[in-house]
């Protein structure tokens, strides 16, 4: 009797502890739930046109006498689709306050980039640091041909046909740096007749690149 009474508690003692690895495992299977939120949408276009999308995160830590604090880092870029573009970069306690700043930032560098139909007018070359983008045109419907850091520069400049390849360093703020010092450089038939105040021939705004 007294063996069967220890048999049956050690089962019931079996179960519960079952039923907490139970609870446990479904715990676990919620705490791993940290992607509900589905992927980030970084694109996020205002009431005047301009959207802006987040490059790259960055979080830093400075070592205190109470321990380490942590603050965040965020390189945007700013865009209409319609030839302007811009970058920024903002730091902040929070990743929030981080990209609203760089947001800011991006918007009030952006600049006119000459563009021809929905490509570039000739081929440019950037560098910033140790990476070095080449921007080639290319004909419509093939696309942008870029990486995940060239690529939201030219989408929000408004360029949908282009070729690119980049060099060096894989740094996400030199290649957009090095982006956006190609597109500085784009120079159509329009722009030249105006900077020079001659009229060109028909065919003279097909420059030739690097």
């Amino acid at each position: 009797m007294t063996g069967g009474g220890l048999a049956g508690s050690r089962g019931q003692g079996g179960g519960q502890g079952g039923g907490r690895g139970g609870q446990g495992g479904g715990r676990g299977g919620q705490g791993g739930g940290g992607g509900r939120g589905g992927p980030r949408r970084d694109r996020q276009p205002d009431d005047s046109g301009i959207e802006s999308s987040v490059v790259r995160i960055y979080r830093c830590a400075k070592v205190v006498k109470g321990g380490r604090t942590f603050s965040f880092g965020a390189l945007v870029v700013a865009g209409d689709r319609k030839g302007n573009i811009g970058i920024g970069y903002g730091k902040a306690n929070e990743v929030p306050n981080a990209v609203e700043k760089a947001s800011k930032d991006a918007k009030k560098s952006m600049f006119k980039v000459n563009l021809k139909g929905t490509t570039i007018p000739h081929t440019a070359k950037g560098t910033s640091g140790a990476s070095t983008v080449i921007l080639v045109p290319a004909r419509p419907g093939t696309g942008v041909t870029a990486g995940k850091s060239v690529r939201p520069c030219l989408e929000l400049t408004g360029v949908t046909d282009i070729l690119s390849k980049a060099y060096g360093s894989t740094s996400p703020k030199n290649l957009v740096k090095a982006t956006i010092a190609a597109l500085r450089q784009l120079q159509n038939k329009d722009y030249v007749e105006n900077i020079r105040g001659v009229t060109l021939e028909k065919g003279a705004g097909e420059l030739t690149g690097v």
